[in-house]
């Protein structure tokens, strides 16, 4: 079983981290790619693009310029958003980190899909993004490149299982280019009847973490889920579609 998580827009290249081997990501190439074509971008037109603040353009503009040369990190230990604050890595055990290298990806509209030991530079690339070099948006320009990547690591991983946990704009970049015998577990987090958008992805986190603190490779197992209050929810889920409620 793999589980998918979407990536985060607040990143951490600041805070210590431990001494660990990091990776190279699968798709470095790609990413320097869509960097040095982003790098052309105005500061005016990223702000459009990502429907963001002008200072905010400007950092980026600053990032995809600098990419060759920016500082790099794992994956896991740069983001920092809800999904993040949910896993919470700076207190997982050192000694989970290679499930969690073999049994956790995280999506990236830059990188395509990274192990959590990859390393990354800073940016910021939504999958959503209605922009590509030579296409109209980012999903077409990754085609079907992350789906294949992710269903060689499904299948090697030997359950051809995939625990979504990712948000609909990155599962878009996923979703149609697995093989048919793949099942996928979609999770869906409530407060009650309500979905609460920041709860829902700091669960997606806490989901994450529980899997890997508990070294579980059996989608069954993942029933058992409780953190933070939530429950499984029988009446509510169907075969591929859980809801976990508190």
């Amino acid at each position: 079983m793999i589980a998918v998580l979407s990536p985060a827009k607040t990143l951490d290249y600041e805070s210590p981290i431990p001494d660990v081997a990091p990776t190279r990501p699968r798709f470095a190439r790609e990413a320097e790619t869509l960097a040095a074509a982003a790098s052309h971008l105005t500061q005016k037109k990223l702000s459009e693009l990502m429907h963001i603040s002008p200072a905010l353009a400007k950092l980026n503009a600053d990032r995809f310029r600098d990419f060759p040369d920016a500082p790099e990190r794992p994956a896991i230990f740069a983001f920092d958003g809800d999904v993040y604050t949910g896993f919470d890595v700076k207190t997982l055990e050192e000694e989970a980190l290679p499930f969690a290298q073999d049994h956790l990806r995280l999506l990236s509209g830059l990188y395509g899909m990274l192990r959590p030991l990859d390393l990354m530079r800073p940016y910021r690339l939504e999958m959503g993004t209605r922009w590509a070099p030579r296409r109209k948006k980012l999903t077409d320009w990754w085609g079907d490149r992350i789906g294949k990547a992710l269903a060689e690591d499904v299948v090697a991983d030997g359950e051809r299982v995939v625990l979504n946990l990712a948000s609909q704009e990155y599962w878009a970049g996923v979703a149609g280019h697995l093989p048919a015998d793949v099942r996928v577990v979609a999770i869906d987090f409530r407060d009650g009847d309500r979905f609460v958008s920041f709860h829902a992805k700091k669960a997606r986190g806490l989901m994450a973490r529980w899997m890997v603190e508990h070294r579980i490779t059996d989608i069954d197992a993942m029933r058992g889920f409780d953190s933070d209050g939530y429950a499984y929810d029988a009446a509510a889920s169907g075969d591929d579609q859980w809801r976990f409620s508190r």
